[in-house]
């Protein structure tokens, strides 16, 4: 300012320098460059040997995509007369190909969600349990941000529908498009980039009242929120050196824990809307369909009933279940070579109650923690001492009787 201010006091380039203190050359160009409109502090570019190439390297930066490397035109540009250095022919490449890709560039319109509209949902691999791999079924509402986290064994099609129609079920009704990757169980195949639907995920969507669709091959950000909410879930719930959690001794202890993660998350507030989670739930149920009384079971297995001793039948086996599902209606499928039983709780959700392995007929799968009340195996309980008689209840222990009687804690 003081060399602009000293040229219009004197009008002369040596007057303003002499008043100002600068070169001659300094303020002629900071006069020109006010007088042209251009920025005086950016100087202009130079004259440089490679000036008379740039066209020929834009045109094999267009031709390959901006994938041909600098050594490879450095190469090409000395064959055709080019004396430069290689670290002028990298910054020519690197400027064409940083305006190639600012030409090209992918530009995204900001997705705006509706209430009732989307659920998104991914798998991610949870802790391991004795040895044995589990999942966790991660779904995201995506306007309310209301996250469902469920631990699974494996990510087979029944077990899918069925963390769907849990999911569907806590969130209390259903959208109107389910939206997840192009896994094998929802995605059958591409026919001319078009996904073609596994049948019984059509059936699943029918049954729901919803429509199945798969987000874009490479695209992660068609469903960006179900993969932050695997990666979160993976993070606060799977023992790692950074969170210092200690490892789960069984399938329950981690079915309560992601139980206990989801009120967690959808209880506090959100950082992107600035409101709880679990309030907008109540807004976005209003526009949700209602769900079907009954789940589809055609996914979930064979229907079987669980009878007075606690055993189900499937393919002329007897499978034992836990106690607690006596007279209700179980889900029978086989996953590999174990058989999946898959029980609704009472809290409404389906959940798989217990795993056996496959048997055959004549081999029945019974375990003895299915019969608390029957210790050491027996099929019948513990008889007990009834005396009825005055003399029997007033007189001696027959000795008869003994052998009855359980034997006092540390006797041989």
């Amino acid at each position: 300012m003081e060399i602009l201010e000293a040229y219009d006091l004197t009008g002369t380039v040596w007057s303003a320098a002499a008043l100002a203190g600068h070169d001659p050359k300094t303020v002629k160009r900071y006069v020109e460059a006010r007088d042209g409109g251009r920025n005086p502090y950016e100087r202009e570019p130079r004259p440089k040997m490679i000036d008379a190439f740039l066209e020929k390297v834009e045109e094999w930066v267009e031709q390959s995509k901006a994938t041909i490397r600098a050594d490879v035109v450095h190469e090409k540009l000395v064959k055709m007369g080019y004396r430069g250095s290689a670290r002028s022919t990298r910054r020519a490449v690197n400027a064409a190909k940083t305006a190639w890709k600012a030409g090209k560039r992918r530009t995204y319109r900001p997705w705006i969600p509706e209430p009732g509209r989307w659920l998104q949902f991914d798998w991610g691999e949870g802790p391991r349990i004795g040895g044995r791999r589990t999942w966790l079924f991660c779904a995201w509402l995506s306007w309310s941000r209301f996250r469902v986290v469920i631990p699974v064994w494996d990510c087979t099609l029944g077990t899918l529908v069925a963390c769907l129609d849990t999911a569907l079920r806590r969130i209390g009704g259903a959208p109107t498009y389910v939206l997840t990757d192009n896994a094998k169980t929802v995605t059958v195949e591409h026919i001319a980039g078009i996904p073609v639907r596994h049948p019984q995920m059509v059936a699943a969507g029918r049954h729901y009242g919803c429509q199945v669709v798969s987000c874009v091959p490479y695209d992660p950000e068609s469903k960006g929120g179900a993969e932050a909410t695997v990666r979160i879930a993976k993070a606060d719930l799977v023992p790692t050196s950074a969170n210092l959690l200690a490892a789960y001794d069984s399938f329950a202890e981690l079915a309560d824990a992601c139980l206990a993660w989801c009120e967690q998350v959808n209880s506090r507030r959100h950082r992107a809307t600035g409101q709880i989670p679990a309030s907008r739930l109540d807004i976005e149920r209003t526009t949700l369909h209602v769900l079907p009384i009954e789940p589809l079971a055609l996914a979930l297995g064979e229907e079987r009933v669980v009878g007075s001793d606690r055993t189900i039948s499937f393919n002329s086996v007897r499978y034992s279940t836990p106690p607690g599902h006596t007279g209700a209606r179980v889900w029978c499928r086989v996953v590999g070579e174990e058989l999946s039983i898959t029980a609704r709780t009472n809290s409404g959700d389906l959940s798989e109650i217990w795993r056996h392995q496959l048997s055959t007929p004549g081999v029945p799968q019974i375990i003895d923690a299915h019969y608390p009340d029957h210790p050491d195996g027996r099929g019948i309980h513990q008889p007990r001492l009834q005396p009825r008689s005055e003399a029997e209840i007033a007189g001696p222990v027959p000795e008869w009787w003994t052998p009855l009687i359980p034997a006092p804690a540390g006797a041989g």
